[in-house]
């Protein structure tokens, strides 16, 4: 499925478009004032830098307030605001702790948010940045070139263009111009100017705690090599990479050193709990999903939508497994059967996998509702599958719940007591395929409870 732009709103007020891909440790990142996430994901070239960054990580971008699918009519634009756009989008994705990755007068935004928020930012990386803007524009340029913006507004987005793209292609140079009319006005554009002519971070690059790498074409129009190095001096134990080409577009052009920044991002990260293999006679916790009303959904929709759909689902499961150190067992067509060694474990990623169905239907056309049930006990392990009746009781609890709910077997409530899950007692149930009545719980895993 296509990425799509999703909405969150900013400490003011101001709403922001975001999208994300892949999925993993996070990367955010603060794009030039000129950015727009759409036009990025649109371009065959950008789009294959761009699923190359985020191979086996979460790649966030934001549009910046003021263009493209952020709020348009907006008036603040100072260093404040924007660090708290940061701070929404980040906060709404609930990123505890993230990478992060600034673009030009993006990086003196991350760099602001580095240091009012070190306890956030796990590695600050830094493309074409400068430590102060009067020091790479003159005032006298920059008051002109916002005179030009505001009176002749095709003619300064062509000339942008020629300092993004000083060698061309004239290709190049007309897509970008198009794509500045398309994702901001001109009044806009004079403010975001204005801002990337005068912000200032030098107060704030020493103060850096976060591993940083900064990197610069030599070539750069928008700010000399000299800015980029002034910045890399100043961060303590910044590391500094020299690239050939005048393209200031981190996404066009050679593009191998996305190879040098995704080693950068991932130096001594901690990875997520191994996935344990099933052994024979092993005491394990059994999950099912299932989504609710698949048959009715593809019977509206077709089979090719349908199947968009359900890809979600499975991203969003395969995601909550690969970070709770469940086991995927096996794909159910509308659902899945994953195994954990930890029954806590277990009804974190069942928790885990409703908040994001729930954070994703917000804004999706077509909402998810998936059943969630689990049991406990010692499945037979044969051919990497499972098989017993501790996988047929999990299977007929999922069976049992409604939409957005999580149920789970007796066992599963008493291997977990004390570990402050709450629960719902639903009584004796009859389970197809069983005698005896089986004793089921709701997990109440909503915040609000």
């Amino acid at each position: 499925m296509e990425p799509q732009i999703r909405f969150c709103t900013s400490a003011d007020g101001t709403r922001i478009g975001y999208a994300t891909l892949g999925e993993g440790p996070p990367l955010v990142q603060v794009s030039p004032w000129g950015g727009d996430v759409g036009r990025d994901l649109g371009s065959p070239d950008c789009r294959a830098a761009l699923e190359s960054l985020s191979r086996e990580r979460l790649y966030v971008a934001f549009d910046r307030r003021g263009v493209g699918a952020s709020q348009r009519e907006v008036d603040v634009f100072s260093l404040e605001a924007q660090v708290a756009d940061v701070t929404a989008v980040a906060d709404h994705l609930g990123l505890e702790r993230f990478d992060l990755w600034g673009v030009l007068d993006g990086a003196a935004i991350s760099v602001a948010y580095a240091v009012e928020h070190p306890e956030r930012v796990s590695r600050l990386a830094l493309w074409s940045p400068y430590p102060c803007g009067v020091e790479i524009v003159r005032p006298g340029a920059a008051r002109g070139l916002v005179e030009l913006i505001r009176g002749h507004w095709s003619l300064a987005r062509r000339a942008i263009a020629a300092v993004v793209f000083p060698s061309g292609p004239t290709e190049l140079q007309a897509w970008f111009s198009e794509s500045l009319r398309r994702c901001l006005s001109p009044e806009v554009a004079a403010k975001c100017i204005e801002f990337y002519a005068t912000v200032d971070v030098r107060p704030l690059l020493p103060r850096v705690e976060a591993p940083t790498l900064v990197i610069h074409r030599r070539g750069n129009r928008d700010a000399p090599i000299s800015a980029a190095m002034a910045v890399a001096a100043l961060v303590p134990e910044a590391r500094f990479v020299a690239l050939d080409g005048d393209i200031d577009h981190p996404f066009l052009g050679d593009t191998s050193y996305v190879e040098t920044l995704t080693q950068f991002l991932d130096e001594g990260r901690g990875r997520a709990p191994a996935a344990e293999p099933s052994t024979p006679g092993a005491f394990r916790t059994v999950l099912f999903t299932d989504v609710e009303g698949s048959t009715a959904l593809t019977q509206r929709l077709g089979d090719a939508k349908a199947r968009e759909v359900l890809r979600t689902h499975e991203r969003i499961v395969r995601e909550a497994l690969k970070s709770h150190g469940g086991s995927e067992v096996k794909t159910l067509g509308d659902g899945f059967m994953a195994s954990f060694s930890s029954a806590t474990r277990a009804l974190e990623c069942a928790i885990a996998m409703q908040r994001a169905f729930t954070e994703h239907n917000e804004t999706a056309e077509e909402p998810i509702r998936v059943r969630i049930g689990l049991n406990a006990g010692e499945p037979i392990a044969e051919e990497e599958d499972l098989h017993g009746t501790a996988v047929n009781m999990a299977a007929r609890v999922a069976a049992k719940a409604e939409g957005e709910e999580i149920l789970a077997s007796d066992v599963v409530r008493q291997l977990v007591a004390g570990k402050g899950f709450l629960f719902a007692d639903r009584g004796d149930v009859a389970l197809r395929g069983f005698e005896d009545l089986v004793r089921l719980y709701e997990v109440r895993w909503r915040e609000d409870g």
